[in-house]
């Protein structure tokens, strides 16, 4: 299989993200917004997983969609953890700036597969 830039550079950011789960949860004993960050961070990855086996043009560029969703959502739980001091700020800056750098990607990958449809 080819090198996926897109693919790896999410799989690298979901390994963060379930780094930052450990921490939030057995040192800030937070539960509940860690949880979301979980959810949101690693199906960034999944989705592109089942985008790579796509079965149609309309079917890859919705699983690329639903990938980008997650990175909005991603931001807006380390925007909140962030702001209720949760994560500090430099931890927050790394993280937002791999998870903006993912969406990117996938928004040009967006913007390609939907003008080819069209």
């Amino acid at each position: 299989m080819p090198p996926n830039p897109a693919y790896e550079k999410a799989y690298a950011l979901a390994v963060r993200i379930v780094n930052a789960y450990r921490f939030l949860v057995d040192e800030k004993k937070e539960y509940v917004l860690s949880k979301q960050l979980l959810r949101s961070g690693t199906s960034i990855g999944a989705n592109l997983a089942e985008a790579n086996g796509a079965i149609s043009n309309a079917d890859f560029s919705a699983k690329i969609s639903i990938s980008y969703k997650e990175t909005l959502e991603t931001k807006y739980w380390l925007d909140l953890l962030n702001e209720t001091s949760y994560i500090d700020k430099r931890s927050y800056d790394s993280l937002y700036a791999d998870t903006d750098e993912v969406a990117a990607i996938l928004f040009a990958i967006l913007k390609k597969t939907r003008i080819k449809r069209q």
